[in-house]
């Protein structure tokens, strides 16, 4: 494995190094004390490890790429990510996931306000609670709650799923609580499976989603709900 060192490297020396990875090697990024948009762009599908904290927008436009924090990450974590994972084995702040198409983002610990806003079809994982107002205006997607889900929950969704255990402090406007299906069941295993969870039960989780009230439903879209 590869090592980068922000106590001796800029910002911008780590990002290009990353960023110009030859496919399927192995990287590890130390001493990265809070910087922020560290690992962004990347287009290969590398592995990097980052040894410690980050802060705004890691791991944004993630193409390919798998990404491990082992800590916290500051607001806008896999931002408009289109594939591959992340996987922060701390917390999250504000935005995690936002406006992201594809991949996969895992948070051991809790997220904050808006998880998930405008999320366009990744799959989020918080093992903990989420904050206020967490996928908002949520397009496509998978969000899975493990804790507890603050107010306004799914504010203005339209076609992504929401799977929480815990308690919700309210539902957002047009946001309902609806069956979960068969088909629904096998999704929750799937992103159970993902995030490498295996105490928690399928049968303890409840979907919310759209009450298409709020925007033109096209009933082609029916069988996502």
């Amino acid at each position: 494995m590869k090592a980068l060192d922000l106590k001796s490297l800029s910002l911008r020396q780590v990002n290009s190094t990353l960023q110009g990875a030859s496919h399927r090697t192995n990287w590890t990024v130390k001493n990265p004390m809070g910087r922020h948009a560290l690992a962004v762009g990347l287009n290969n599908d590398v592995n990097v490890i980052i040894d410690g904290s980050v802060g705004y927008y890691c791991g944004g436009m993630n193409k390919k790429a798998d990404i491990v924090v082992n800590g916290s990450v500051g607001p806008g974590v896999a931002e408009n990510m289109m594939s591959g994972s992340l996987h922060v084995k701390g917390n999250a702040s504000q935005y995690a996931g936002a406006s992201a198409h594809g991949g996969t983002l895992i948070i051991e610990g809790n997220s904050s306000s808006r998880c998930g806003i405008s999320m366009k079809g990744i799959d989020i994982i918080v093992r903990g609670n989420v904050g206020h107002m967490s996928a908002f205006m949520a397009q496509a997607g998978n969000l899975m709650i493990c804790g507890n889900a603050g107010d306004a929950l799914g504010d203005s969704i339209y076609e992504a799923n929401i799977f929480v255990i815990g308690t919700v402090k309210s539902l957002g406007a047009d946001c309902i609580e609806k069956e979960v299906t068969k088909s629904h069941k096998a999704l929750i295993k799937k992103l159970l499976i993902k995030a490498e969870i295996d105490n928690i039960g399928i049968n303890e989780f409840r979907r919310y989603g759209s009450a298409r009230s709020l925007y033109n439903f096209n009933v082609d879209n029916a069988g996502k709900y």
